[in-house]
């Protein structure tokens, strides 16, 4: 076997190992155009959601959409736009969420001008860990979430360490190393996992999505 045989055979085997033994990859999750990577969470069948101009819409009644691919730990940014809905009030405003790992709900919700519960406003780690103030902006803008996520470890299916979650809204921390160790909410009575999708809820508002993009941390 020649030399440059070898190094050739070493560049086809090793060299992608070594890329991502890296920093891994940025994972955009939603390609603007279909719903390619989507599934219903009710059955796992297609997702029916709208999509349009580079942005996926919730389709009230539908139900919830997940990610065919599961995650452990990421970093999660997207860019979210809330109708405005003037004769609806609290949790009924522009409601829908993040779920991480379809467990853990990350809020969205209209709040300008919409008093609700301090652990359920824009922003927070639902009923678990409210945000440090309301930053979020008026309906129909977009609004960015940038969201640093370290799920609970468990050992035979018990937690032996808490969670860790940061959330970035609109350019203001309003969760810092906020710690946790069981589901949010819906899910409340969900078993725990190591990898998980990430979710989208219907919540009956037609709440818009566009440049999702995940980088796992593993």
């Amino acid at each position: 076997m020649n030399f440059r045989y070898i190094q050739v055979l070493w560049l086809m085997i090793w060299a992608p190992v070594a890329v991502w033994a890296g920093t891994p990859a940025e994972i955009s999750l939603f390609n603007g155009h279909d719903l390619s990577g989507w599934k219903s969470s009710r059955d796992g069948g297609p997702a029916h959601w709208k999509v349009e101009n580079g942005y996926l819409e919730v389709v009230p009644g539908q139900g919830d959409i997940e990610t065919a691919q599961r995650f452990g730990d990421f970093e999660l940014k997207a860019e979210v736009w809330i109708p405005y809905l003037p004769d609806r009030h609290g949790q009924d405003r522009g409601n829908s969420g993040f779920y991480l790992q379809s467990l853990y709900e990350v809020q969205i919700l209209d709040c300008w001008d919409n008093e609700t519960y301090a652990n359920g406003i824009i922003g927070a780690l639902y009923k678990t860990i409210a945000p440090r103030v309301n930053a979020g902006l008026p309906p129909e803008t977009w609004q960015t979430y940038d969201v640093v996520f370290r799920h609970p470890r468990l050992r035979d299916g018990r937690v032996v360490e808490r969670g860790v979650i940061d959330v970035t809204l609109n350019g203001v921390p309003v969760i810092e190393h906020g710690e946790f160790d069981r589901p949010t909410g819906a899910a409340s009575r969900k078993p725990m996992v190591e990898l998980g999708p990430l979710r989208l809820q219907d919540h009956g508002c037609t709440v818009r999505f566009r440049n999702l993009i995940l980088r796992p941390l593993d």
